[in-house]
């Protein structure tokens, strides 16, 4: 059985742009659990969450934050699982401050990070760290680049047919 993914979300209204990243797991059929954690509004649930996330049968999680950002390292200090953070564009900096935030981290916790906004990446990547040591996830990665590759070979086509 396939390793869960955690979507963890600062906040509710951040589930537009996390659902990219909820279709992208559905669609490699990896199971996932999203919820709504803060690291300065809840910290402790957070990091009792990221504390037993590993036995609770997770393989990665995603954190998605916009402004400070803070939810990726808080999670991140308190586990082993790779965390990846989804920097949540915001009115205040365009999303700038969240990505800033999310990717300077302290030696010694690492958060992958993806662009503003880019949780279909995120999933991506997940799916791919999961499919070291999970071959059926990896087959579907593969069939998934597979259908990428013929979809642009069929636009060049359909370009150069328009074109000729």
């Amino acid at each position: 059985m396939s390793k869960k993914v955690a979507i963890i979300m600062g906040s509710k209204s951040d589930l537009p742009v996390v659902s990219g990243a909820i279709e992208a797991l559905k669609s490699l059929e990896i199971p996932c659990e999203v919820h709504v954690m803060s690291a300065h509004r809840t910290p402790e649930a957070a990091c009792a969450f990221a504390r037993n996330a590993r036995n609770q049968g997770f393989g990665a999680i995603i954190a998605a934050a916009g402004k400070a950002a803070h939810l990726a390292g808080v999670l991140a200090a308190h586990t082993t699982l790779p965390v990846i953070g989804i920097p949540v564009k915001s009115s205040t900096l365009d999303g700038l401050d969240a990505l800033l935030a999310t990717v300077q981290m302290p030696k010694g916790v690492p958060v992958a990070t993806v662009a503003i906004d880019g949780a279909a990446n995120a999933a991506y990547l997940a799916a791919q760290m999961l499919g070291i040591t999970d071959e059926a996830v990896a087959a579907r990665l593969e069939d998934m680049k597979k259908r990428m590759t013929e979809e642009v070979l069929e636009a060049d086509r359909q370009l150069q047919a328009e074109l000729a």
